[in-house]
């Protein structure tokens, strides 16, 4: 986001290349609907707590109903985080995926088992303790991995096998774990420790050590994201870690009585848990598609236009400049002839000369007009305020800032910042600088690239905007050549970007000019009459 004080912000954005919707930089708006969300389900606990011992009747339906469908939401966001690593290969993303399939799989389970669900004594393992057991196996692998997540995700970013072989060896490691666990939880529940009494129900010391337990790991699981949050994964992972803490609460508080008030708003919770990063995905993947179509649309909109303005351009003025060059090449070849001739006629050659002349004169002329018929559509100055010009690249630039992972600072310390220009080309040459600004820090490491937008009046009444990056540097030996016309640093460059800039600033009496730069960055100043 953008940031008129000193303060320095995130940026959000889209790029052009790919993204990882999860990996995008966190916004105030997202942070305000998580607390909103966290609030919420505060302020619902706090009601309910008084009733969470009540009983509240029998309904054998409700749970395979609600944990059928907390099963296929884990399991579809496993999917999409599977196929957010094959765009942009993030082994972090691979934790996150396995615990969600932890997760769906173990719910289903305990689905299974549960006494009342698909059948009275469940349909797997023992009616006591093997759903209690494929509770904690739940909730022990699913912030289990997401602890794994929270200290992988600062490290290196790719795999040195391929994305499909990753993906691979993450699922035969989660289903080779889920299996042999499970297989444990309902042929050996005799040699286990025990939750429930047999026959009575009734709850034993070590359940509500366990919850503690489980409380203490959630928790533990929350602090490490929270000190390490940065993208919208973060943030909605300490949202659903949040949500499935009233399981264990209310177990402490109130015992583990089925069927009750509490017990029925715990499960409620762990559906919300469920569900809330598969739709903050689906979300953010529709917005960016949506973006993406427009996007792409304008691209080859802007590129059919160009296209047919350029070829209908370079007809008129090949045809313009084709007659008068035939000419002269038709009466150059004549003079060579005249002057092989004995004796030779100067007085013809004086007429070829003359109509030579002539000819050059007229495609002189039709450069010079067709210069100054683009000269005048694109100079349109105008009282312009530097600084509406440069919050509006940064609009434009939101998505490409995010997706290289800079932070931004705005200092607009001047009152009145207008100057007399072009808005469209000032805002090119802002553009301009911007994005080298970005290719500049693209080999600075994400938590030190830094960009700094400034603007101020100095003593002579100019309005000065400066950017400044934390890159490489403008090395000594290009310093004096960086403004030449095709001179260029970059492999792909043409070297006419800031010849450019350069050449718009000075129409308007003002002056582009590298103020500083070494190995800790750049900056660069626009310099305008105010």
């Amino acid at each position: 986001m953008l940031n008129d004080d000193p303060r320095q912000l995130s940026l959000t954005a889209d790029h052009d290349p790919p993204m990882v919707v999860a990996l995008m930089p966190s916004t105030p708006q997202h942070r305000a609907v998580a607390a909103g969300v966290a609030v919420v389900m505060l302020a619902v606990s706090a009601l309910v707590l008084p009733f969470v011992n009540r009983p509240f009747g029998r309904i054998d339906s409700f749970l395979p109903v609600v944990q059928t469908v907390m099963s296929a939401a884990d399991l579809i966001t496993a999917t999409l985080l599977f196929a957010q690593y094959s765009v942009q290969p993030h082994s972090a993303l691979l934790a996150v995926a396995g615990g969600y399939i932890f997760a769906g799989s173990f719910a289903f389970l305990q689905t299974l088992s549960f006494p009342g669900s698909y059948a009275p004594n469940g349909l797997i393992g023992d009616v006591y303790n093997t759903p209690a057991w494929f509770f904690v196996l739940w909730y022990t692998t699913f912030p289990l991995s997401i602890l794994a997540y929270a200290l992988m995700k600062d490290r290196g970013k790719t795999s040195r096998v391929s994305t499909t072989a990753s993906i691979a060896i993450t699922l035969t490691c989660v289903f080779g774990t889920i299996a042999l666990l499970s297989l444990l939880a309902i042929n050996e529940t005799k040699h286990l420790p025990q939750f429930f009494t047999t026959g009575l129900m009734l709850q034993t010391p070590l359940s509500n050590q366990f919850n503690i337990g489980l409380s203490l790991l959630g928790c533990l699981v929350l602090l490490v994201l929270f000190v390490r949050r940065r993208t919208v994964l973060d943030l909605w992972l300490m949202v659903t870690v949040f949500a499935a803490l009233p399981n264990f609460l209310v177990a402490i508080y109130a015992g583990s009585a089925r069927f009750s008030v509490g017990w029925y708003t715990a499960r409620g919770f762990a559906l919300i848990a469920s569900c809330l990063l598969l739709a903050v995905l689906v979300t953010e993947m529709t917005v960016l598609y949506s973006r993406l179509a427009s996007a792409l649309v304008m691209q080859r909109r802007e590129r059919a236009n160009r296209i047919f303005s350029i070829d209908a351009a370079t007809a008129a003025i090949a045809h313009e400049i084709r007659s008068p060059l035939g000419a002269i090449t038709l009466n150059a070849d004549t003079a060579q002839k005249q002057l092989d001739a004995q004796p030779p006629k100067l007085d013809e050659l004086r007429a070829i000369l003359k109509d030579i002349e002539g000819a050059s004169l007229r495609v002189n002329e039709t450069i010079t007009s067709v210069r100054a018929l683009f000269k005048d559509a694109a100079h349109q100055p105008a009282m312009t305020s530097i600084e509406d010009v440069a919050r509006q690249v940064l609009r434009l630039l939101q998505h490409e800032l995010q997706f290289n992972e800079v932070l931004v600072a705005t200092e607009f310390r001047a009152e009145a910042t207008f100057v007399h220009a072009d808005p469209g080309q000032l805002q090119q040459v802002i553009l301009n600088l911007l994005k080298n600004a970005i290719e500049a820090m693209a080999s600075t490491p994400p938590s030190s690239r830094r960009l700094n937008i400034e603007t101020w009046i100095d003593q002579n009444s100019f309005v000065l905007l400066s950017i400044r990056d934390t890159g490489a540097g403008v090395l000594p030996q290009e310093q004096t050549h960086i403004f030449e016309p095709f001179y260029t640093t970059k492999p792909a460059g043409m070297g006419l970007g800031l010849a450019i800039s350069c050449t718009i600033i000075e129409k308007y009496r003002g002056r582009l000019f590298l103020s500083k730069t070494g190995p800790q960055g750049s900056t660069f100043v626009i310099s305008l009459p105010r």
